[in-house]
């Protein structure tokens, strides 16, 4: 049965990676939902969150092929119960909007969203939540007409109190040292 995994990649940052890493799921058939890339905790350490809707075997394979790939030091997936996670997005509405009627004042504060930006023409609301949330936000917002709008990909930490990678380089280190 499909469902939404978080697949989280561990590398150092290396030219044409990001081309190696999404060839592994092209070459499967698999759709990536969303994909953000930044610093991990772990100093030189590059961080990909990759979110996935697929059946866990599947998962459990283009993981172990991510793992093949050189500059991947660890690759993990997790289901969303597992990690804490948001997106964030943003949307430009005329701001003659503001001035007509309290309405989308109203849906601003009812969605715990911020405005960014007013000028004379447009005014930015930006909302951090999760993609339904922003999508809720999106749909009653366009009632108004929602001149942009964009969302990031999604951000996500593990509920496990230490970064898994951090648990993997300490067992290879204890490994490592056992051999010397």
């Amino acid at each position: 049965m499909k469902q939404e995994f978080i697949i989280t990649i561990y590398s150092e940052n290396h030219i044409g990676l990001l081309n190696r890493i999404t060839i592994n799921f092209t070459k499967r058939k698999m759709n990536i939902e969303s994909l953000t890339v930044s610093e991990s905790a772990i100093r030189g350490i590059s961080k990909f969150t990759i979110v996935v809707n697929e059946e866990e075997d599947r998962v459990k394979k283009v993981v172990g092929q991510l793992e093949k790939v050189v500059e991947v030091l660890k690759a993990f997936y997790h289901t969303n119960d597992e990690m804490v996670f948001q997106e964030i997005a943003l949307y430009k509405v005329q701001t003659d909007t503001l001035y007509d009627s309290d309405q989308v004042e109203r849906l601003v504060r009812k969605a715990g969203a911020r405005i960014l930006e007013i000028t004379r023409e447009y005014t930015v609301i930006e909302k951090t939540g999760h993609k339904e949330e922003t999508q809720e936000l999106f749909e009653a917002l366009n009632q108004f007409g929602v001149l942009q709008f964009i969302r990031s990909g999604r951000v996500a930490i593990t509920r496990d109190p230490i970064e898994r990678l951090s648990e993997f380089l300490m067992e290879r280190d204890n490994l490592l040292s056992q051999v010397d």
